[in-house]
């Protein structure tokens, strides 16, 4: 076993305020954190989504059936749920390691 050790971002205290009082307006700030906290080897719930959108999009234009357009809805429905289970977690940790 290696002694290799990971680079780990972490948000700054105005990062953190800023994406609080977005979510506190209703708006979504994980692609924000997203951002800062992953490095590039994984792909963020945004761009997964944005990616399924591209798709659905494709498939209208293409005429596929009804049945599978709305098996890759349900992908958007639950990129969304992961999405803001995530978002819950990241806001508990915050207030919790402050």
């Amino acid at each position: 076993m290696s002694d290799v050790k990971r680079k780990r971002n972490v948000l700054n205290l105005e990062q953190k305020l800023e994406i609080l009082q977005k979510l506190d307006n209703g708006e979504s700030a994980s692609t924000d954190a997203e951002d800062v906290l992953n490095e590039g080897n994984t792909i963020s719930h945004s761009a997964a989504l944005q990616s399924v959108k591209s798709l659905l999009d494709y498939m209208g234009q293409r005429g596929f059936d009804y049945g599978d357009i709305t098996a890759v809805r349900k992908i958007c429905v639950d990129i969304r749920r992961e999405m803001n289970k995530e978002q819950k977690q990241r806001r508990i940790t915050y207030f919790l390691k402050q």
